[in-house]
């Protein structure tokens, strides 16, 4: 059994259960308290979420757990085929783009709006990872183009894994969302398997 372990409301845990959730694939979700409990740590000694148990497999890193999902009980449209060169390598680009550098400048923002210090919040590094960040959401748009998806006809786990980073960029950062986005955000939302992956963030 797939299980799943995320903060309660974590956005980068999304990602997995999305990926369950279209993939038809059983999993738990299982809460890890803030900060994480000594029990926690030893299982996952970086204290991080999402860690992804499945029997002897324990992994963390949200887009490495989703590209592990897509191999072990694919395959699934969500991740081509290396024989489709130029989707498949699509597809790994911008999910690992996803968290490697977009996520990578939202932890900076993430960081200092929850956790530093009053007075020694809005430092250079702020305005220098807003920038980058917006900068990074034109090159999505850029990459899309006029395509409904990031990899072209296709939903993939490139949306899933950029959708959840603009997310966080939108709802835990109140920053606006392009309107490059607008029209796949809506189409990303309807879909039952994200309505059932945000509802497993709270069980």
């Amino acid at each position: 059994m797939i299980t799943i372990h995320n903060f309660a409301r974590g956005a980068r845990g999304v990602r997995l259960f999305w990926v369950c959730e279209e993939m038809g694939l059983a999993y738990t979700a299982q809460t890890v308290s803030y900060p994480p409990s000594a029990a926690y740590r030893a299982l996952n000694p970086l204290g991080s979420v999402p860690f992804l148990e499945d029997g002897g497999v324990a992994i963390n890193e949200s887009t490495a757990i989703m590209l592990y999902l897509a191999e072990r009980y694919g395959p699934t449209p969500l991740l081509p085929p290396p024989t489709d060169a130029a989707a498949h390598a699509r597809v790994l680009q911008m999910t690992i783009f996803g968290e490697a550098s977009l996520g990578a400048a939202l932890n900076a923002l993430l960081i200092d709006r929850f956790a530093a210090p009053e007075g020694q919040k809005g430092g250079w590094i702020v305005g220098a990872m807003e920038g980058r960040a917006a900068q990074m959401l034109d090159y999505v748009a850029g990459i899309m183009g006029g395509n409904p998806y990031l990899a072209g006809d296709n939903f993939t786990l490139a949306d899933i894994s950029v959708a959840c980073a603009i997310d966080m960029w939108h709802g835990a950062l109140g920053k606006p969302v392009p309107d490059a986005f607008a029209d796949w955000r809506t189409r990303l939302q309807a879909r039952p398997a994200y309505r059932r992956a945000l509802a497993a963030q709270t069980r």
